[in-house]
């Protein structure tokens, strides 16, 4: 750690969710079993994707990406916040908290620009199904995907090393189960005002603007699925978009109420149980 930033604090204690003894294993409990299913069912739908040929379109290896990071943010959050339930002393170091917070970084917006490209490719599909095969070609979707990642390790890494940067010599009680840059700038003893610009701006930016794009795209695959005169081609192109909604409507909104606000109006209990 640079040596100008004075940093006294070498680790963070971790509140969790709560610090009853009996509640903590049968969350404990809860959450490895949570965390088993996602893992397994994300892992077991890439396999799946895999093995089967006719799975092997752009819709599903979007799919598949998507399986991918989810299992990958399951699997930076949920160990250590597992540990904890069984520990006294819930810590950890300030170098481990930087790293989370980065790969978590990477993993949330990545997820963000996949729900957006997810979005178009089903544009292109249900509205120009002619042109599908020829605009979504392979070497585009791995290209779009590529995209995704280096767009979210970008923003990431701008939120780390400010985050860095930052002097922490007092309290080191982290009131959340993981380094989440909110709960992290409260901590801080140095002036935080550049670091919630950059969260509101960049989060924002991306937000919003990954955000417009699965918009704009349902808005004309409404339109388009107004023209099917048919009822079971309507269903069907509904269908096809109806899980993908969902996830969107999950992320954007708690994406919106953790990080696209004031930090005079957050509030660390409420995050916790939006997460």
């Amino acid at each position: 750690m640079a040596s100008e930033n004075c940093t006294v604090v070498t680790e963070f204690i971790l509140l969790g969710l709560t610090d009853r003894a009996e509640l903590k294993i049968m969350f404990f409990v809860l959450f490895l079993v949570v965390y088993a299913i996602t893992l397994l069912g994300n892992l077991g739908m890439i396999l799946l994707i895999c093995i089967t040929p006719k799975l092997h379109t752009p819709m599903y290896f979007f799919l598949s990406c998507l399986s991918f990071v989810d299992a990958c943010y399951s699997s930076v959050i949920a160990p250590k916040m597992l540990i904890n339930f069984l520990v006294v002393r819930e810590a950890i170091s300030f170098s481990a908290c930087i790293i989370q917070h980065l790969f978590f970084g990477v993993l949330v917006t990545t997820e963000g620009f996949l729900l957006s490209v997810m979005a178009y490719d089903r544009y292109v599909a249900i509205v120009n199904p002619l042109l599908y095969m020829v605009s979504m070609s392979k070497g585009k979707c791995t290209m779009l995907v590529i995209g995704s990642v280096i767009g979210g390790t970008i923003n990431s890494l701008t939120h780390t090393l400010s985050l860095y940067k930052l002097s922490f010599c007092g309290p080191n009680i982290v009131g959340h189960f993981f380094c989440d840059i909110p709960s992290l700038l409260i901590l801080s003893c140095s002036d935080t005002s550049m670091n919630e610009f950059l969260l509101l701006i960049f989060s924002g930016v991306i937000a919003i603007g990954t955000l417009l794009i699965v918009v704009i795209s349902y808005l004309f695959i409404a339109l388009a699925i107004l023209r099917i005169r048919s009822t079971s081609g309507r269903q069907k192109a509904f269908s096809t978009c109806a899980s993908h909604l969902t996830a969107v409507t999950i992320f954007y909104g708690t994406l919106s109420f953790n990080y696209i606000q004031p930090s005079s109006q957050y509030s660390v209990e409420q995050e916790k149980v939006v997460s």
